[in-house]
This record gives structure tokens, C-alpha cells and sequence, in this order.
């Protein structure tokens, strides 16, 4: 059966309750029964050494009437100490009895218990009858040149002790009561400081896993519990995040292959159903190509990001002169900046710069940084591109003189699909993953890339790579 924290508390509150009171009315009890017990024999014993010490020595009994006098004596300290005293003689005859109530001077002990005084402490006895009530008793024999002269017995009654075990007892209870009483407050604060704000940040949790991320958590006080209600709303907030981003993901998915899909299925079927004239079907057949190669360079963008997520991408570093990558990639655009009237100009501050990288990976965020480029530059502009070591860093640069991104905007560049009002229609072939796979590919590396933009005027990206120990000459 599982229980809730809070009745947790409260059956831990009363175990401790019934437990420590049933120890305290027993145990404790008994404890302190045999405490006192054991401080009154030996208090009884030293008040019988100091009797014959003091007053049943030879020099004292001399006459008859000291008998009398030590009786009263004894009655004194009987009322003084609560312990009666009595003096027998060796053949057990009582001659001194200090309690005038029950006295029994003149009787013989041995006639009640023949073994009585051959002992020296006895726990419990009433001397069969001749004791009112259940006594401790410490018999004291006074000797004299190897003869005993006297029995010195000190009995006390042990209902009084039990009694005053039972008061010390009880006044211990009374201080564990209010030990309690205490204790209920401390164990209710901490229910308060410990449940409660788990109930509260179960609840929000439930609400959050249902996907109504908007639920506010409740304030908690500022402990350990005020952090995991932190993480947990800085968690729901990421689970808001990543569902909007899943299905902006698959808008943008769906978006992008549906457009493609669409074309491909419309002109597939008008050159079956013969609509399309023969003369014009490879017109519409390099729509279909052109719209296929489309569908495969989306769908292989998804794989790359896909691989980078997982860590699944293996890095082939190796050392390779940037300068040289970048002539190389640049005259593959040769052909689209002479359609656009475009200039590339290439500035590297030495002839030769090495880098350690992925070569391939590079020569990848080269191509998508120059298709941005040329793709968003006006007709008749200058796409500039420049190199310089820094230290033990190589820094390279593309700056076009396009349109620009628009500041609000400028941060949501490397969020997959995504595509300004500005670029939605003159990028046809695009993807929207270039930017977002050329992230992965420098962060990959353990680099940065970073973009600078003014609207109207244009975009220059740059990203860092580990510069190589030894130039190229």
C-alpha cells in the first residue's frame, strides 16, 4: 500500500509519540525505580555504619537509660530520613524501634525469618508480617573483639520510592510533551516546506506533460525545492520550444516537399494523359528533373542535420590551405556572377593560409556561403572575400552588397527553413537547411560563425578554424 507524504508524517508523529511514552511509563520507570533503589541502600548503609559508630559503641551504653534516649533519637531521624532504625539484640530480640506506630521491640526476629539477619542487603521483605509493608532493608551487624553485640536494621518502604520514580517519571513526560507539542510545529513547517511544493510541482509537471506549457508554477521559497521548480518550468519552457519548433518543422517540411510533389504528380499526369504536346514534354520533363533534384537535396539537407544531432558525423581533419579551397569553389560560381554582372574579389592577407579541418565539410560552408551570397546580391555588386591569421586562429569572411536581413531577423538566419519575406521569392531552389548545416559544420569544429547585416546594404558572414603550426611554401 503506498502512502502519502503526509501521512507519512503523521504516522512517523504518532510511532514516535506511542513508542517514547510506553518507554518512558516502562522502561523508564524501572530505570529510574532502580536509581533511587540503589541511592537509598547505600544511603541506609552509611546511616547504619555511622549509628554504631556513633551511638551503639561501648562508651555509649553504659546505662540503662541511653536506650531510651537513642529511641527517640531514632524516632527523630525516622521522621527526617522516612527510614525506620531498629537494634536487636544477637539473638534477634528487638531493643530499639524507632517507629512508634508499628513498634515491635520485644519480639525476635528469628521467630519470623530465621534467616533475615545472616543477610546484609535485602531488596524486598516485610519479615513475614512483622513489617507493615514491603520494605529494602540493610542489616548492620556491631562487633566488638570478634563478638557481635548488636544488629543495627534500616528498612525503608518502597511504595514511596516507586512512588517518586513514578513523579520523576511523570515529570519527564511532561517535559517530552511539550518536546512534542514542539515537534508537531517543526514536523508541520517541514511538511509545508517539503510536501507542499512537491504537490505543487507534481501538478505543474502533470499540466506541463500534457502540453499546457502556459501553466504558471506556483512561487516557492528560495531552497533546494525553488531550484527544481526552476529547472522544471526552464524544462517546460524547452518542451514549449521544441513543440513549437516540431510543428513549424513539419509546416515547413510539408510546405517544401508539397510544392515539389505537387508539380511532379500535375505534369507526370498531363504527359500520360497526352495534354501536354509532344513538342513541349522535355520542357516539362526538366521541370519534373529539376523539381526531383530539389526533393533529393532537401531530403539529403534533413540526413546531414539529422547526423549532426546525433553526433553521428565523423570528422576527417586534416591540414589544407583555406586560400587555395576558396579559389577553387569560387570559380564554380563564375558562370551564375557573369549572368548577375557580379564581381568576386579575393583579399587574403598572406599567399597561404593552413588550416586544420574537415576539407570537405569546409568546401561545403564555402558553396553555401557564396550561393547566399550571389543569390541575394543585386545585379552589377561585389561579393568580397577575405582571409587573416589571428594569433592561432584563421578568420574568413564573405560580405555581399545584397538586401540585407532585417534586424528583427538577423538571429533566426540559422533556424532551419527559414527564409526572410524578403528572399521567399527569389529563392526557388533553396532549402532554408544551408545556413543551419553550416553551423553544425563549424560548431563541429569547435568554432564559431557569426553574421553582420543592415538592411538595403548587405550581409557579411564570418567563422573561425584552427590555424595550422607551418605555412604552405
Amino acid at each position: 500500500m503506498k502512502f502519502s507524504l503526509r501521512t507519512k508524517f503523521l504516522l512517523s508523529y504518532a510511532f514516535i509519540i506511542i513508542s517514547s511514552l510506553v518507554i518512558l511509563n516502562t522502561y523508564g520507570v524501572s530505570l529510574v525505580y532502580e536509581k533511587i533503589l540503589t541511592k537509598a541502600k547505600t544511603s541506609l548503609y552509611n546511616e547504619a555504619s555511622m549509628i554504631a559508630t556513633d551511638y551503639l559503641s561501648a562508651p555509649y551504653l553504659t546505662a540503662g537509660s541511653t536506650f531510651i534516649a537513642l529511641r527517640h533519637y531514632f524516632s527523630s531521624m525516622q521522621q527526617i530520613t522516612d527510614s525506620r532504625i531498629i537494634v536487636t539484640k544477637p539473638d534477634s530480640m528487638v531493643i530499639i524501634d524507632s517507629d512508634k506506630l508499628h513498634n515491635c521491640e520485644g519480639e525476635f526476629i528469628n521467630n519470623y525469618d530465621k534467616h533475615f539477619l545472616s543477610g546484609q542487603t535485602i531488596h524486598e521483605t516485610d519479615i513475614n508480617g512483622l513489617l507493615p509493608g514491603k520494605c529494602t532493608a540493610v542489616i548492620y551487624p556491631v562487633t566488638e573483639s570478634m563478638e557481635t553485640l548488636y544488629y543495627i536494621i534500616i528498612t525503608k518502604e518502597l511504595k514511596p520510592l516507586h512512588s517518586q520514580a513514578v513523579q520523576y517519571t511523570d515529570a519527564v513526560v511532561l517535559c517530552f510533551i511539550i518536546f512534542l507539542t514542539i515537534l508537531m510545529f517543526i514536523m508541520f513547517y517541514l511538511y509545508i516546506q517539503t510536501a507542499m511544493p512537491v504537490k505543487v510541482m507534481t501538478k505543474a509537471a502533470r499540466k506541463y506533460a500534457t502540453g499546457q506549457f502556459d501553466y504558471p508554477m506556483a512561487r516557492i521559497p528560495d531552497n533546494e525545492h525553488a531550484e527544481l521548480a526552476g529547472t522544471i518550468r526552464y524544462m517546460a519552457d524547452k518542451m514549449s520550444d521544441m513543440d513549437n519548433y516540431q510543428r513549424k518543422f513539419i509546416a515547413n517540411v510539408s510546405h517544401d516537399f508539397r510544392s515539389p510533389l505537387t508539380s511532379v504528380k500535375g505534369y507526370t499526369q498531363a504527359l500520360l494523359d497526352g495534354t501536354i504536346p509532344y513538342e513541349l514534354q522535355n520542357k516539362y520533363l526538366d521541370i519534373i528533373l529539376f523539381e526531383t533534384e530539389r526533393l533529393a537535396k532537401l531530403t539529403s539537407s534533413l540526413l546531414t542535420l539529422g547526423q549532426f544531432e546525433n553526433g553521428g558525423v565523423p570528422m576527417d581533419i586534416s591540414t589544407f590551405d583555406i586560400n587555395y579551397e576558396i579559389k577553387r569553389c569560387s570559380a564554380a560560381f563564375e558562370q551564375r556572377c557573369t549572368e548577375k554582372h557580379i564581381s568576386l574579389e579575393l583579399t587574403f592577407d598572406a599567399k597561404s593560409l593552413m588550416v586544420k579541418a574537415d576539407i570537405s565539410k569546409i568546401e561545403q560552408v564555402i558553396q553555401n556561403l557564396l550561393d547566399n551570397a550571389v543569390k541575394f546580391s543585386h545585379n552589377n555588386s561585389v561579393i568580397e572575400i577575405h582571409t587573416a591569421r589571428r594569433n592561432t586562429k584563421a578568420f574568413i569572411s564573405v560580405k555581399d552588397h545584397g538586401i540585407g536581413i532585417p534586424k528583427d531577423n538577423i538571429n533566426k538566419v540559422w533556424d532551419r527553413f527559414y527564409k526572410t519575406d524578403l528572399s521567399r521569392g527569389k529563392d526557388k531552389k533553396g532549402t532554408g537547411l544551408g545556413l543551419s548545416i553550416t553551423k553544425e559544420i563549424i560548431e563541429a569544429h569547435g568554432e564559431n560563425i557569426n553574421v553582420i547585416s543592415t538592411e538595403g546594404v548587405g550581409t557579411e558572414f564570418i567563422f573561425s578554424l584552427p590555424a595550422a603550426e607551418q605555412a604552405l611554401h
